[in-house]
């Protein structure tokens, strides 16, 4: 056992960085370990890509807005946090795919664009005939390689072709990681979909096998409980009760880290301000590209170079309820790239979240920016809230100026999860154990990008830290 404390240091404040401080805090100081945590944020606040705007009676998500509420490792940490009580279910309702400048129906039955009931499949008008019978063909084809990674597109486009995908699959899918589907990596983001093929041969009867544990899109059930969660008084207050529970002096913000050496059994941590910190653990909860500069003495991470990541915006447009002219009845749409439109995607965010606007006023929630098409998100906000407007007006009819908006930029913030990329990952994980024990890397741009899936790499870290120091048993 080392004389003194061992000291963890923690780069990166986001989520996946807040729960490893939490977590390695509780169990040292449950099992009297000999631990000090270091957690350090290059901005001066903590939560990352959570961030909440209050103003007049709105709740306003800057970056993301919920998360699935069967993935417990979230709630868990909210209950361990005191904010149990803060947690609301999304209200159900009907979603919709904009697709030449008409609104469709979600086909009723399919899971993530994958249908399962015949007679809602047939009888929307999102596809043609022609379209719904080369769909068809994914009851006949074989099954993919075993193992092989592939694009989300080809895999896709092979079962079901191609209508279905750019119609309803590809608006659902990419733009959760706002990516080319044709890019993204199939075993990396959806490996489910692939399970299903392998396990059942048909995708769409595989699905409707399994479909009571798949989240189905749901249709208007009044009050009933949606399939996500979020916090009533906004993700950014989940970041600051996680905060509020770190011992004091564990939190370093405003400096960025430099770089970290490895010198002998511990790691030299260099700050921007020209202080310096050993450490005989390190847990990298940075993106991959601000890691490969940090560690960029160390060849193995070079790949993290050509990881690309894509830049989006949301806006925000708070209206009185007389604005709108036109109510349609629902939560949201997609919006298909065989569409003429800017926007991405739009959430009906008053009637999704009852908590986020006043009684009498519509919140909407509107993304611009993806893959290879993402100069709009550098334009001022009076261009893009004017872009965006124009899009919602060929929907809706909206008579009046926004009392406000609210325009969040995140610049290359959305990591691309390419094919191959589980390999990759694998790769310099393999290096990292062999080169640098003790270092462990977790976040969004490694192993999932929502919410829980920082949360449960953030966990994941810990154990490995433990594991490391031998202080696990």
């Amino acid at each position: 056992m080392k004389e003194g404390k061992y000291v963890v240091a923690i780069v990166g404040g986001g989520i996946t960085g807040l729960t490893s401080a939490f977590y390695l805090q509780k169990i040292a100081q449950e099992k009297n370990l000999p631990i000090d945590v270091k957690l350090i944020e290059a901005s001066h606040r903590l939560g990352g890509k959570m961030q909440t705007v209050v103003r007049d009676g709105f709740t306003i998500e800057r970056g993301p807005d919920s998360f699935l509420a069967r993935k417990t490792s979230i709630v868990r940490l909210a209950k361990e946090v005191g904010m149990e009580d803060q947690l609301v279910h999304n209200s159900t309702g009907k979603s919709y795919v904009l697709v030449n400048n008409k609104l469709y129906s979600m086909p009723g039955g399919s899971i993530m664009g994958i249908p399962t009931e015949v007679g809602p499949f047939v009888t929307t008008g999102l596809f043609s005939i022609p379209g719904k019978i080369r769909a068809a063909a994914d009851l006949f084809l074989p099954k993919s390689e075993s193992g092989k990674d592939q694009s989300l597109g080809e895999f896709f486009r092979r079962r079901l072709g191609n209508e279905v995908v750019e119609n309803l699959i590809e608006p659902l899918l990419s733009g959760i990681y706002a990516g080319d589907l044709d890019q993204l990596s199939l075993l990396a983001t959806y490996p489910q979909f692939y399970q299903v093929e392998q396990k059942y041969r048909s995708l769409i009867l595989g699905m409707k096998k399994q479909g009571p544990s798949q989240p189905k899109r749901q249709e208007p059930t009044g009050s009933s409980k949606g399939a996500f969660l979020t916090f009533k008084s906004g993700l950014q207050s989940f970041a600051d009760a996680i905060e509020a529970k770190l011992e004091p002096g564990s939190v370093i913000r405003g400096h960025r880290v430099s770089k970290i050496y490895k010198i002998n059994d511990q790691y030299e941590v260099f700050l921007n301000n020209g202080e310096t910190l050993m450490a005989d653990s390190v847990i990298a909860a940075t993106p991959h590209k601000i890691t490969q500069l940090i560690f960029k003495q160390y060849p193995f991470f070079d790949p993290f170079k050509n990881v690309p990541a894509t830049s989006v915006a949301t806006v925000a447009l708070a209206f009185p309820k007389e604005a709108i002219k036109k109510d349609i009845n629902g939560t949201g749409f997609v919006v298909s790239r065989n569409s003429d439109y800017t926007i991405t995607a739009c959430t009906w965010t008053h009637k999704k979240w009852e908590h986020s606007a006043p009684e009498g006023k519509v919140l909407l929630r509107c993304y611009v920016g993806r893959a290879g098409d993402e100069t709009v998100v550098d334009l001022s906000d009076d261009q893009i809230i004017k872009i965006v407007l124009e899009d919602l007006s060929k929907t809706m009819d909206i008579s009046m100026d926004p009392d406000f908006a609210v325009v969040s930029r995140w610049n290359k913030a959305m990591p691309q999860y390419t094919v191959g990329h589980k390999e990759r990952i694998a790769t310099i994980r393999k290096h990292v154990a062999e080169e640098l024990p003790g270092v462990f890397l977790a976040g969004s741009s490694y192993e999932g990008i929502g919410v829980p899936d920082c949360i449960d790499q953030g966990e994941a870290a810990v154990q490995h830290v433990l594991d490391y120091l031998k202080l696990n048993a």
